[in-house]
Parts: structure tokens; C-alpha cells; sequence
């Protein structure tokens, strides 16, 4: 099997022009085959503010309105997907640019109200691997923006770390996968105030216990979650680490059982 290289990234990440810039180089270095996922959920929060829309969150996960929808929709299938794109070009990578709509490429449901009704959100069903398989093949880069679709003419708002996950098991049968969740540590960290105690390795019991002892918390689990789901379903290798150490050996590695 040919390696794909899956990287999510996201926050300030792809928001601030140098962090930006080197995250691109980076990315651009990695060689064989690659798609990256983005989020820009600051510059959404941003926009909306300009425009005097409140912003609300729970669990970390943001409550998608009909006036929130639009904003997302500009800002993570417009403003920071193109930005990327352009980027990449200037460094000689074929990258294009696409939402979940685009092609049929991710298709979701809208989520259910149970407790919380986090309204046009939506929970991945099935990604496309015939499109995608045949972009990458082709030496096109895929650029993911966390939007999908629900084949009903809506776009929903969805989990740039979901759709990493999602696609990384989808591509896992055609591809030998490796999956990086890139963010501001270094790792998963035993002690939130001290960035280099990363935790090298982990797997689903030592995960159990940490959440259990309140050492893994907040926006950490579902990250994790679905790091352990991609390893079960056949992802050969699942890294969280910084932007700055793509392609290096640091970071905490996901490990089954």
C-alpha cells in the first residue's frame, strides 16, 4: 500500500500568518501522499462579532444557528480554506480546496436534539473513498474544511477532528494512513502547566484511567476518542503533536489495545 499522510490542524495555527506560513512548509515537506484538515474556529467567533452575532459554546463545540451557519460557511469553506490552498501553491503543492459537499465528498446527518440542541451540526455517515482515492492518486492535494453536507441541500457545520478520524478509517482499506492531530502542545500532557510533560505513548486503558483521575480533560477526550476509533479501525499510526514538529518523532503516539 502507498502511506498517505492525514494532518489536522487547527486554532491560532491557521489563523496567524506566521504560524501559518511555517505549518505550510511543513506540511509542503512531507513527502508521498497527503490531505490536510483544517478548523478556524477563531476567525469564526471573529466574524461574528464584527457583525454582532453571538457566539455560543458548549462542551467546547459550537451552537450552529442559521446566522452561525453562514458565518462558518464563509469563513471555513471560504476565507481560511483559500488562504491555505493559496499557500500551498506558492510552494509547488497541487492543493484543492473542497467542503464535504463538493463531489458528494462527506455526507452527514444533522445531529439529534438530545440534552443539547446544537442545531445545523452534523455527524459524519459516510465519506466518499472512490473521490478521494481517485484526487490523490491524481497528485492532488485534498484541503478539507470542516463542513459537510446532508444530500438535502443543507451544509452542516462539523468536527474538523471528525473528519480527520472519518477519513483517515474510510482511506485506511486503500492506503497506509497515518493520522496527526496537530495543535499548540506538544502532546497529551500529564500536567496541563507544564508543556514538556508530554505523554509519549497511550494506549485505551492508560486513557481510561488518566480521564478517570482528571489528568485528561475538556476538548482532549473527544480528540482521543477518536484517535482510539481510528486505530481500531485500522489506521496504521495516530500522533497528537505540535504544528512545529510534523514529520518528527515527538508528540504522544496512539497505541492499541
Amino acid at each position: 500500500m502507498e502511506k498517505l499522510t492525514i494532518i489536522k490542524v487547527g486554532g491560532k495555527i491557521v489563523e496567524e500568518e506566521q504560524s501559518l506560513k511555517q505549518l505550510l512548509k511543513d506540511f509542503a515537506r512531507i513527502e508521498g501522499y497527503k490531505i490536510l484538515v483544517h478548523g478556524g474556529g477563531r476567525s469564526a467567533t471573529k466574524l461574528a462579532e464584527r457583525l454582532g452575532i453571538e457566539s455560543r459554546m458548549i462542551n467546547g463545540r459550537r451552537i450552529t444557528d442559521l446566522e452561525t451557519l453562514q458565518i462558518v460557511t464563509m469563513v471555513y469553506g471560504g476565507l481560511v480554506n483559500k488562504n491555505i490552498v493559496a499557500g500551498l501553491q506558492a510552494l509547488n503543492v497541487n492543493a484543492l480546496g473542497l467542503t464535504g459537499a463538493d463531489m458528494n465528498l462527506i455526507r452527514s446527518e444533522k445531529r439529534p436534539v438530545r440534552e443539547i440542541d446544537y442545531g445545523f451540526a452534523g455527524d459524519v455517515k459516510e465519506v466518499n473513498t472512490a473521490i478521494l482515492s481517485s484526487l490523490i492518486s491524481q497528485g492532488i492535494v485534498p484541503i478539507l474544511a470542516p463542513l459537510t453536507h446532508d444530500k438535502l441541500g443543507n451544509i452542516l457545520n462539523t468536527n474538523a477532528d471528525t473528519i480527520a478520524g472519518e477519513t483517515a478509517k474510510a482511506l485506511a482499506n486503500v492506503f497506509e494512513v497515518s493520522l496527526v492531530y496537530c495543535f499548540e502542545k506538544k502532546g497529551v500532557l500529564m500536567d496541563e502547566n507544564d508543556d514538556d510533560s508530554v505523554i509519549p505513548s497511550l494506549n485505551k486503558a492508560a486513557f481510561k484511567d488518566l480521564v478517570q483521575k482528571g489528568v485528561i480533560q475538556g476538548g482532549m477526550i473527544p480528540k482521543l476518542d477518536n484517535a482510539f476509533e481510528s486505530i481500531e479501525a485500522g489506521v496504521k499510526e495516530v500522533v497528537i503533536t505540535s504544528a512545529d514538529e510534523i514529520g518528527k518523532t515527538s508528540g504522544t503516539h496512539i497505541y492499541l489495545p
